[in-house]
């Protein structure tokens, strides 16, 4: 059983009445389920992403040994060091940054949940990572209950009878790494309550919400609230609700970013009830301030260059070479490429077509620039731009690609998408992906476009 027969097969199934009643079916689970985001319905087309368990098992093992290959390199940082300053060069903390990242976050694990961002190839033939989302992943339970949904459609039930289907449910992973950090800190304030912390109105509100009932179903007390509703006084850190009261918080499910909690608070960040609890133990943080070693794009400037890997086992040093495209920071001067030297700005302008630029510090695809999707004149000047910021190049991949079946006029229109496979991770260990579909190169739900959808794993 190939992938590609298998995904034949299940387009054969949609005739125009399965079709509409599937896409029916689905409509009215994603409604029941709120799986928006923002105002926009998350599924857009008729089928979930379908990868054997073989291309699964490449997913898990490359991924858990990039992970583990970054954590190696990026301990350095934290050692006062000739390494260490080389490594924190590269990944270009702001001072504020620093400070936080200085706070032992009660465990020892700097990024307990993340994502890696990746292209899988339909034969299996490829798998390359794009950038590791290591400090405020969204999804998972997005994905779980749009498994739910998918599984809910008549196609789906006529496709499960010839081929067995796999979900991959993440949100107990999550429930139970929120429990591991708890405890490995020393269980602070001898009971775990949860808060979900994000800013007022974005658009992945809906997840908190999908988070919360999960949490309080399985006996862990969950609220949702933004940074400024949290208080920390007598030891303690609580989060103050719409009615007035407060309650008591010991672990802090962060989603907002630290970028924004840093930008939005300045100086005063340290002085902040959360920094406050976080720094005198009272609360984990998951993730800690330290996920940020992880989550900065130059991250793969140093998984790509040859002068980081002498701590790098063998398997590691393998992954690394198949799965991470050379990366370096937007820099004059001279580095490597392929093993030799090379004046970097000059190889950048002359290599347009096989390069894009990133904020060393974004997300939702802001401020990147596709070299092959622009003039020459507009590389030139995105490249002087990206000199006076952190910024990394970053040499283009094998992009994965897919048809996908949608209903459009009451007729099934299957179209080719932009598919990228982004497995979740529990410490270094895989368990759910996120896929998400697109028509333009910008492969991102916040940008704006595109479907996201479950992920099975099947067998002939």
């Amino acid at each position: 059983m190939t992938l590609a027969q298998a995904i034949a097969d299940y387009h054969a199934l949609l005739d125009p009445a399965l079709a509409a009643a599937s896409w029916q079916r689905l409509t009215e689970e994603m409604r029941a389920r709120q799986l928006y985001f923002g105002e926009r319905p998350l599924a857009t087309v008729l089928r979930p992403r379908l990868i054997t368990a073989s291309q699964y098992d490449l997913l898990r093992r490359g991924t858990q040994h990039v992970a583990e290959a970054a954590r190696v390199i990026v301990a350095a940082a934290l050692e006062n060091n000739e390494t260490g300053q080389a490594v924190r060069d590269i990944l270009m903390l702001t001072p504020l940054e620093e400070r936080l990242i200085a706070m032992h976050p009660g465990y020892l694990e700097p990024s307990a949940h993340s994502r890696m961002d990746t292209f899988l190839t339909v034969d299996g033939s490829s798998l390359q990572f794009v950038e590791y989302n290591a400090e405020s992943p969204a999804a998972i339970a997005y994905e779980d209950l749009l498994a739910q949904a998918f599984l809910a459609m008549p196609v789906m039930e006529e496709f499960a009878k010839r081929y067995p289907l796999m979900p991959l449910p993440a949100r107990p992973y999550m429930l139970r790494t929120l429990m591991d950090c708890w405890r490995a800190a020393g269980s602070p304030g001898h009971e775990p309550r949860v808060a979900i912390v994000d800013w007022r109105g974005v658009p992945t509100a809906t997840e908190f919400e999908m988070f919360r009932r999960y949490f309080n179903e399985h006996g862990l007390p969950a609220v949702i609230c933004a940074p400024q509703d949290l208080v920390f006084h007598d030891g303690q850190l609580w989060a103050r609700l719409e009615d007035g009261s407060e309650t008591l918080v010991t672990i802090v499910f962060k989603r907002v970013l630290t970028s924004e909690f840093l930008t939005h608070y300045g100086d005063d960040s340290l002085s902040h009830p959360l920094v406050q609890a976080y720094a005198a133990g009272a609360c984990v943080i998951v993730n800690s301030f330290r996920a940020k070693l992880l989550h900065k794009k130059s991250l793969f400037a140093l998984l790509s260059d040859e002068q980081f890997y002498d701590p790098l086992s063998a398997e590691q040093r393998a992954a690394v070479a198949a799965h991470v495209p050379w990366t370096r920071v937007v820099r004059p001067g001279q580095t490597t490429y392929q093993g030799e030297t090379i004046d970097l700005l000059a190889f950048a302008r002359a290599n347009r077509e096989r390069l894009l630029l990133k904020p060393n510090d974004e997300y939702g695809g802001k401020g990147i620039t596709i070299g092959w999707e622009v003039s020459a004149a507009e590389w030139e000047a995105a490249l002087n731009a990206a000199l006076a910021a952190p910024f990394v190049v970053q040499e283009r991949v094998t992009i994965a690609y897919e048809p996908y079946p949608a209903l459009v006029d009451g007729q099934v229109v299957i179209g080719e998408r932009l598919v990228d496979s982004d497995p979740f991770l529990f410490g270094t260990e895989v368990n759910g992906c996120l896929c998400r579909l697109s028509t333009v190169t910008l492969l991102n739900v916040t940008a704006g476009g595109g479907s996201t959808v479950p992920v099975f794993v099947i067998d002939g």
